[in-house]
């Protein structure tokens, strides 16, 4: 089914951002930062995935969930899309853990 692997990127971001959104813990809470953050660590995976695309290392494969369509020999359509999830989810995940351990520093110091 072309376009079910994009399809579950964005279900999952959903998933996170509501996430994010009612524990405030990336970009509901800094919005700047965090797009600056997931634009840069995209960047950066982006730049990993076309050396590892020149060294051979890294190839498309084949897939019916795919949307087979390329930005690049061997980089599809919806790689920059789960690069910048992977990064998102970083963040929420950061920002979840900080949470709790403040939270734990702050029980445990009363």
């Amino acid at each position: 089914m072309p376009g079910l692997y994009l399809a579950i990127i964005l279900l999952s971001a959903a998933g996170v951002g509501a996430l994010d959104w009612r524990f405030r813990l990336a970009a509901w809470r800094s919005p700047g930062r965090t797009a600056v953050a997931v634009a840069i660590g995209t960047a950066f995976f982006l730049a990993w995935d076309a050396a590892g695309i020149a060294l051979g290392i890294f190839v498309k494969g084949g897939s019916p969930a795919l949307l087979d369509v390329d930005l690049a020999p061997e980089l599809p359509l919806e790689e920059p899309f789960f690069l910048a999830f992977l990064c998102y989810l970083a963040l929420v995940v950061y920002g979840g853990i900080d949470r709790l351990l403040r939270r734990g520093d702050a029980e445990g110091a009363a």
